[in-house]
């Protein structure tokens, strides 16, 4: 019978030479299995630093991995590993097939563990992989340190530059993002010009020079570090359309502000609970408001003159040539102007003032729509673990979520 049990268990586990299983212990009652192994005598072991091969030395104490649920019952491996003594770098710990050095669970189980914890919060990963909230941030903050140090030098040609909000109080994260690859290549506290220098400062002049176009809002120390660092970065920044639209949208709702308080002064509540009417791109208005909404454009509202005007402004990002762009620009601005609207004429000149790294869309044709939608699998990501008191576990639950980072175990011993 015990046999049978090291066979099966040598099969389900992948134990492989000089591996052998000696004991597996069931318990029933306490729905575990515990399985020791033990290594064959007299072969050489090598060196975890230089791989060099060199006699058996020792043995460390038993230690315990937790290996994946066979049957659901918890299964835990127990091994005594070997040391070597390296003629260079001393006595050393050998590396084990199964698990990656000071882990306390089996490559399998950790990239399980990994797979959930991408689709869920911490709290349902421990309740899914019967861990401790711990041991589940553990192997996150494992696997995401495992990622960056693989990462790679690569010029990327196109990043987005945005911030988000960490907390109340004006707490800020700067966010640079590789466009292509719609992932966060960097996290830095505040949204200084330091923040960002220090993701310029890190990389190579041939990196530097290989951005082709950097998408960001109208945020100055952004653009003071952009063009301190990259070379030709003036044609090079594209300020981004939705920055750009959030504040012609702003303007038209100050302009329903106002006429809404001068219209309930006569007891006319035409705008009354209209706020998000006037915010959404025409096509995107839900349905249900679509009547209303036809019935208020006719009644010859300030309101809807400045809606007006904002839905057209989205036009000049469906030119692909600079000069029909300015030209399409210059007839916008003029209406914008004589419209004797003051939130829309302010945010006109606003926009004509950085005008030159608007048109960059037409050669570039970027926006930050990536870093947007990253930032709400962000907002998500917070909200999953009920804010972060730590900022630095934030940046890992990100990077980790959102970095595109080859997150596993490299360690295959044991066969998936």
């Amino acid at each position: 019978m015990r046999d049978n049990w090291s066979n099966l268990y040598t099969q389900v586990m992948g134990i492989e030479e000089p591996w052998q299983i000696s004991e597996v212990k069931l318990d029933v009652s306490g729905e575990q299995v515990d399985v020791w192994i033990q290594h064959k005598e007299g072969r050489e072991w090598k060196c975890p630093e230089c791989e060099q091969f060199c006699a058996l030395h020792d043995h460390s104490e038993t230690r315990t991995w937790r290996h994946l649920d066979t049957c659901q019952f918890k299964t835990y491996l127990h091994a005594r590993p070997p040391r070597v003594k390296c003629a260079e770098h001393g006595v050393k710990q050998v590396n084990l097939p199964w698990s990656e050095p000071m882990s306390r669970f089996t490559v399998l189980f950790e990239r399980l563990a990994i797979d959930v914890l991408q689709q869920t919060s911490i709290t349902g990963t421990m309740k899914i992989m019967k861990i401790s909230w711990d041991q589940a941030w553990h192997i996150e903050e494992r696997a995401v340190a495992r990622g960056l140090a693989r990462k790679q030098d690569r010029v990327i040609e196109k990043i987005g530059v945005d911030e988000k909000a960490v907390a109340k109080g004006h707490s800020y994260f700067t966010l640079v993002h590789d466009l292509d690859r719609g992932v966060v290549e960097y996290i830095a506290e505040d949204r200084k010009q330091e923040s960002l220098d220090k993701y310029f400062e890190g990389l190579s002049g041939k990196q530097l020079a290989g951005i082709k176009a950097v998408a960001m809002d109208m945020w100055v120390p952004y653009i003071k570090s952009t063009m301190q660092h990259v070379p030709w970065a003036q044609g090079k920044i594209v300020f981004d359309r939705y920055h750009i639209m959030t504040h012609m949208g702003n303007a038209v709702d100050k302009v329903r502000k106002k006429e809404h308080r001068e219209l309930l002064a006569m007891d006319d509540e035409a705008l009354k609970g209209t706020k998000y009417f006037w915010l959404y791109a025409k096509e995107n208005l839900p349905e249900k408001h679509r009547d209303r909404f036809e019935a208020l454009k006719h009644l010859n509202l300030q309101t809807g003159r400045a809606w007006a005007i904002k839905e057209s402004l989205r036009e000049l990002w469906s030119y692909r040539y600079k000069g029909v762009a300015l030209k399409y620009w210059k007839k916008w601005h003029a209406w914008a102007m004589r419209s004797q609207l003051e939130p829309v004429k302010a945010a006109a000149r606003m926009i004509k003032s950085h005008l030159e790294n608007i048109l960059t869309y037409c050669e570039h044709q970027i926006t930050n729509a990536c870093s947007e939608g990253i930032n709400s699998k962000i907002q998500t990501i917070k909200k999953m673990a009920y804010g972060f008191r730590n900022k630095e576990h934030f940046k890992t639950a990100i990077f980790f979520k959102c970095g595109g980072l080859q997150l596993y175990p490299s360690t295959h011993g044991i066969p998936g």
